[in-house]
């Protein structure tokens, strides 16, 4: 039997961390939530409180369930504060060295029974349990972003992820009211393996000169039906983000296939990574967006 998740941990109160965060909350769970300073902290529970407003001023949840929901979410500012939870998910930046140090330096400070988790959206999740004290109780959790709207989390066990571990996680993400898909664990998993070499052909197609940023967004919002551009929606994630992945399933599988696009490094070099940069495939400084090519 797996254990019963009541209190989660959160590493990384970015933009993935405080979405873990607020939907744990809100699910009815305690929240530890950590980050390299008391300043990130700080701000990634006021995006949790104006996330939450906006669903309240919708009538997607009441005034009662946001209060409670904020109250039971507590800054860590240490890896001794998550020495209580049943469960950590670790959602920095997805590079590999940067969360097995995590993994390495958090374990000691948590329970012999606690499970540990990665958001990663395409690091081997076998590779990733080998930096911890307990491989059978690693799993990946990896939420779509923005969490509170997307309905789907990938689950990935690495090769001694056992059964308890894996039914927890499960229970876990069931309780938060998503749902759950299982991917082998291979580069990228399901929906990054799919959808970021989409992402990337879309971003040869301006490099080529087929068509500009402006005209390949309208001809896949309106020919291909979808809710937002794909070079919108690197800037949504992040061109760093992207990059990252595109380098995992090239290195991965070796196939030139999954080249990252060079017009794609060049933008990561100029700092040019989306909306959080505010340039990127769009320029976000004025009023409206604007395409930068």
């Amino acid at each position: 039997m797996g254990i019963e998740i009541k209190t989660v941990g959160v590493i990384g109160a970015g933009q993935m961390g405080s979405g873990i965060a607020h939907v744990c909350s809100l699910g009815g769970l305690n929240v530890r939530l950590h980050d390299l300073s008391e300043d990130r902290i700080n701000a990634g529970l006021a995006t949790i409180n104006g996330n939450m407003a906006r669903q309240l001023s919708k009538g997607a949840i009441s005034d009662a369930d946001r209060q409670g929901a904020l109250d039971r979410i507590k800054p860590a500012r240490t890896y001794d504060d998550l020495s209580t939870c049943d469960l950590v998910i670790e959602a920095a930046t997805e590079n590999e060295e940067v969360k097995r140090k995590i993994f390495t330096n958090l374990c000691p400070s948590l329970r012999s029974d606690a499970m540990v988790a990665t958001n990663t959206s395409s690091i081997s999740i076998t590779r990733l349990a080998a930096a911890t004290d307990r491989p059978e109780k690693f799993i990946g959790i990896h939420f779509m972003n923005p969490v509170p709207l997307m309905q789907l989390v990938e689950l990935i066990r690495g090769i001694a992820t056992d059964d308890p571990t894996y039914e927890s996680a499960k229970e876990f993400i069931a309780k938060l009211g998503k749902t759950s898909t299982v991917s082998e664990d291979f580069p990228a998993f399901i929906v990054n393996r799919i959808l970021l070499p989409m992402i990337n052909e879309a971003i040869y197609t301006l490099y080529e000169g087929v068509g500009s940023v402006e005209a390949i967004d309208t001809a896949m919002r309106l020919g291909a039906n979808h809710p937002m551009g794909p070079l919108q929606l690197a800037d949504f994630i992040g061109l760093d983000t992207c990059l990252s992945i595109m380098q995992v399933l090239y290195e991965g599988l070796a196939d030139s296939k999954y080249r990252p696009c060079p017009l794609l490094v060049k933008y990561v070099e100029a700092g040019w990574l989306g909306r959080k940069t505010k340039r990127g495939f769009y320029d976000y400084r004025g009023e409206h967006p604007v395409p930068t090519r």
